[in-house]
């Protein structure tokens, strides 16, 4: 303490507790790349001050506008999985890896678009070209519209995925014919977890081999 000109432990009795000052909260990476004619709206605060976020758009965006890259980690299984969000793979150098984001500064705003249940609510298409993965809309999209994304048809083969499952009615609603796939749902055999992808089933079944 300054007051005292004595070294203590704790808060000084006499002259109380220093006032702290705390620094300027920096928005992460991901915040920051967001184009200034979207928004991020928080949809619902789940247990730990958890936010699920979406992206909306402030003004109409035309058909055909591109975003993109998908920023991402490579990774060859997922350390983050959200069950809202579009697992995302790409091709590099021979290999199939993950594009994982496991907190906001590892990626950049599509990171928070999420997937879209059936073909009414969707507003962007995910494909992949020269090693990256890119959205673009599929229809005019009006101001106030959430921004929801589902694979093309040819990067629903790759990605081994034909269907959007849809939680709250545990059903499956199939967009555009993309592939010739079963449509029910992947159980892992070690646990019995399901998964709409096998892309999904592979990184969630490498746990356990880590495990063992």
């Amino acid at each position: 303490c300054e007051d005292c000109g004595k070294s203590l432990i704790g808060e000084c009795k006499l002259h109380g507790p220093l006032i702290r000052a705390k620094d300027r909260v920096i928005p992460s990476r991901a915040r920051l790349t967001l184009p200034h004619y979207l928004t991020l709206r928080v949809l619902e605060l789940r247990a730990g001050n958890q936010q699920i976020l979406g992206v909306f758009a402030k003004k109409v965006i035309q058909k055909r506008t591109q975003f993109g890259p998908y920023v991402g980690q490579l990774s060859t299984k997922l350390t983050c999985y959200d069950e809202s969000r579009l697992v995302l793979q790409v091709l590099k150098d021979g290999g199939k890896y993950f594009l994982d984001t496991p907190n906001e500064d590892c990626g950049n705003w599509m990171m928070f678009v999420r997937l879209a249940r059936n073909q009414e609510e969707q507003t962007l298409v995910a494909y992949q070209h020269c090693g990256e993965v890119y959205f673009t809309t599929v229809k005019p999209i009006e101001p106030h519209t959430e921004l929801k994304v589902w694979y093309a048809a040819d990067y629903a083969k790759f990605m081994e995925a034909s269907a959007v499952f849809i939680k709250e009615e545990s059903d499956v609603c199939p967009l555009p014919p993309v592939a010739k796939e079963p449509v029910d749902p992947l159980i892992c055999s070690s646990c019995g977890s399901t998964f709409a992808t096998f892309a999904l089933l592979e990184s969630h079944q490498s746990i356990h081999k880590d495990q063992v």
